[in-house]
């Protein structure tokens, strides 16, 4: 019997979180909701067995394949696409495995594998302490989180603010839901005002700001086209870049001290200040998206008013 066609976009649903995180019980009742299991021939990878089981005779419809995938090393590309095709399979649901780095995952996503949502899940009890003793593995996770889900809420117990400011300490991007220890859930609504005003004629960001400005406008991208801001940073230069043409950013910090990385916006000048890597700059001017090949996508791009060592 040959393999049936496969689609030329494979959507993965991607669960994350660590153990007793509730993952397997959201995918289950998933699996079960016939809004979402319509009939696709779908593939459950699992890549982290907890204490509650899977019972696929609820599924709804049939047609869904389990896959077990025990050893961080036996999840490859290959094998991946070897069962796909085997199984023909068009929708794929993922419980990773909350102590590997989901660049394994990436790395394994067979070509046509296309990422349609991320959600994080966590116990509100024992975050905070996976977040003191693994931060990678928590910063690992959140950064790419679409929803994150607080389940299991002790008021009593566990502060909302403090769950909140482990989110927003790594991403603005997810929303949050609490889920309190009697499966009553409301979203949060904790404003996060920035330290600086994105809509005054000159957004002034000041040196201890500039991590979160890089963040925010990674993230909104839109909000800030046609913005003119004020900042300085380091200078980064490179010959292949036209006359007048830099980089300048900062060294920030995204998880831990081992992963600091120096994040710069493409700066456009007229070319009359003598500039060098490594030198300091004062940068005012207006920001405009456009494809750059410092990014190889559509990035800010500030032409400058202003440029001043």
């Amino acid at each position: 019997m040959s393999a049936k066609r496969l689609p030329k976009e494979t959507p993965v649903y991607l669960f994350l979180g660590f153990l007793e995180s509730g993952k397997t019980k959201f995918i289950q009742e998933t699996m079960e909701d016939k809004r979402f299991n319509t009939g696709e021939k779908t593939l459950l990878l699992v890549c982290e067995e907890g204490e509650l089981e899977y019972d696929a005779s609820r599924f709804a419809p049939k047609g869904v394949e389990v896959l077990y995938i025990d050893k961080e090393s036996e999840l490859t590309q290959a094998r991946l696409t070897e069962f796909q095709k085997e199984k023909g399979i068009e929708r794929v649901v993922v419980e990773y495995n909350g102590m590997w780095l989901l660049d394994t995952f990436f790395e394994a996503m067979p070509e046509g594998w296309a990422i349609n949502q991320i959600m994080m899940f966590a116990q509100s009890d024992s975050i905070l302490d996976y977040n003191r003793n693994m931060r990678q593995l928590v910063y690992d996770k959140m950064q790419y989180a679409e929803l994150i889900v607080f389940n299991r809420l002790n008021p009593d117990k566990t502060d909302k603010m403090e769950l909140h400011k482990l989110v927003r300490a790594i991403s603005r991007r997810p929303d949050i839901i609490y889920e309190d220890v009697n499966g009553k859930a409301e979203f949060d609504e904790i404003e996060d005002p920035l330290p600086f005003d994105v809509n005054a004629p000159v957004v002034e960001i000041k040196d201890e700001d500039f991590a979160l400005f890089y963040r925010d406008i990674s993230e909104k991208l839109q909000e800030y086209d046609g913005k003119t801001v004020r900042f300085k940073g380091i200078v980064a230069c490179d010959k292949r870049l036209k006359e007048g043409t830099f980089v300048s950013g900062r060294h920030v910090m995204t998880c831990c001290e081992d992963d600091i990385q120096y994040c710069g916006i493409v700066v456009i000048g007229d070319g009359s200040l003598s500039l060098a890597t490594r030198d300091w700059v004062l940068v005012e001017g207006k920001i405009k998206l456009e494809k750059h090949k410092v990014y190889n996508t559509v990035g800010p791009v500030i032409y400058a008013n202003k440029v001043v060592k």
